[in-house]
Formats: structure tokens, sequence, C-alpha cells
């Protein structure tokens, strides 16, 4: 459980999953949790999501709505771990909101199909399960998400080439602004998402240690994923208060990453933050 969120803060950042699709006993799949008024938006569901939401003390029945980036599997493998969570979890019918790019819905379809049997099962089963997860799944590409609550949510087309589309999400809530990059290169649609924001959530990899590496599927990778370095002039760019990294690949010791901060330090002036799971930075509102 984390600590009471402070009385001026605005939004906050909980890195869930910090890890990649090489499976580490450490860190769970890509994953971030922005809370803010009283609402709870995931992005992106990694293996071992819904374990590290519990550890964060937020439950799958109430998060606003799961944002997803793109459709690589690491992103979204712990789709249908949420939609069973939350229809078997509540007492009532209790819809899960999933954003995503285009394709997301024939992605959620897919997931509802291989869940077919379970659903027959559970509902055989228990009398007070009627009716089928309910799931509302919007497509989006650029410009406001229609959600509800005080925070606004919007989203902007990045670049993670062939992975396409790809989007990019923005948090407004009493002033602040936090904005998720998923996997990405430096591109204008998140240049353009960041303006005015304080604080960038943004994937990044050691691109100079793969380089290294003589295994082409790994080399394949830095062509559509930024560096510490790339992430921390994309904040700068936008003059924005804090950079928060994730999705470390190759992934540091738990407690390390200080070299990590270095890289990005040379080229951001703001305040840097990186960790294990579950770490968690503040945004407060502007005075």
């Amino acid at each position: 459980m984390t600590d009471p969120i402070t009385a001026t803060t605005a939004l906050t950042i909980t890195l869930l999953g910090t890890g990649t699709p090489l499976p580490d006993a450490d860190r769970a799949g890509p994953a971030t949790l922005i809370e803010g008024g009283g609402q709870s938006f995931l992005v992106d569901a990694g293996r071992g999501v819904l374990m590290r939401l519990t550890a964060a003390g937020v439950q799958a029945a109430n998060l606003t709505a799961v944002l997803v980036t793109h459709l690589h599997s690491d992103h979204i493998t712990d789709l249908g771990d949420l939609i069973t969570a939350v229809w078997i979890g509540t007492f009532e019918p209790t819809p899960l909101n999933i954003v995503g790019p285009p394709g997301i819905a024939a992605v959620v379809e897919a997931i509802l199909a291989s869940l077919g049997s379970d659903i027959c099962y559970r509902m055989a089963h228990h009398d007070d399960l009627p009716e089928r997860p309910m799931v509302s799944v919007t497509e989006v590409t650029n410009g406001p998400v229609p959600l509800p609550g005080p925070v606004r949510v919007s989203c902007a087309p990045t670049d993670h080439r062939p992975a396409d589309p790809s989007i990019g999400f923005r948090f407004d809530h009493e002033g602040a602004a936090v904005v998720t990059a998923g996997d990405t290169v430096p591109c204008a649609g998140l240049d353009g998402l960041c303006q005015g924001a304080q604080a960038l959530v943004h994937t990044a990899i050691r691109k100079d240690v793969i380089a290294e590496i003589p295994i082409p599927r790994l080399l394949d990778v830095l062509d559509y994923h930024s560096s510490p370095e790339e992430a921390a002039q994309t904040a700068q760019r936008a003059a924005m208060d804090t950079l928060v990294l994730t999705h470390y690949m190759p992934a540091f010791p738990s407690g390390g990453g200080e070299d990590w901060r270095a890289r990005a330090a040379e080229h951001f002036d703001g305040t840097i933050e990186l960790g294990d799971d579950l770490h968690r930075v503040e945004v407060p509102a502007p005075e």
C-alpha cells in the first residue's frame, strides 16, 4: 500500500510495471497508474498488472478506464485478467472501460471469445452472475477521450512503427498535466501532447548497451524506442518539471539506475524519476 496522497497533489503516477517483454522476476510488464480527482486510470496492462494494482491499493473494478498505447503483446497481455476480475469481483454489473488505438476493439472481442468457456462455466454455476462481462471499448487516435469525471484525458499519435497506430495520453487536473508516452521515438505528436504539462512518463531502452549485443531480434528494437537521452530531450523541449522513466531494457538491478539518470540529466534540467515497480511520483497543482 502506498502512502496517502498529499492535499496539494493534483495527479499521482505509480509505476506498476517497469519491465519489458523479457521475463523479469522483479518487474511486472508495462503498466502505469495515474490517479487524481478520485479517479484511477491504468495505462497499458502488461503481465502481473492485477497483482501490482492490488499492491497499490486499487481494485480493478474501481478503474475509470484502461488506456492502451498500442497493441504489442507485452502491453495488453493481462487485459483478460482485468476483464475477469471486474466481472466476478463485483456484485452489480460493472462495465470496464477500455480505450485504445484502432484495433483494440478486435483485440477485446478476441479476448472475450477466448474466455467463452470460462464465462459459460461461471454463469452456469453462480445464480448471482446472470450477465456476461460488461466491456465498453472506445477507439481513439487524436484529441479528447470521452470519459466522465474531473480528470480530462486526451491523446495524440506517437511513432512506434511498424506497431501502428500508437498513441500517448495526457491527463489534466487542477492545472496539472501528466503525459504517458508509451513506446515511441521522438515525434511531433508527443511533443504537442507535452506542451504545458508538468510530467512525462516515458519508456526507454539503453541503445548503447543493446547495440553491442549481436542478436538481430534485439537490434531490431533500436529503431522504434527512445533512449533515456531522447526521452529527456522530449521533456526538455516542452520545459517540463519531471521526467519519469520506465520499461527499462536491459533492466537495472533493484535500487539501481543511476547511470540511466545521469544519461538523461545531460539533456534535461528537471527532476528525473525512475525505480522499481510501485515507485510513485506526486505532481502538485500549480501554485
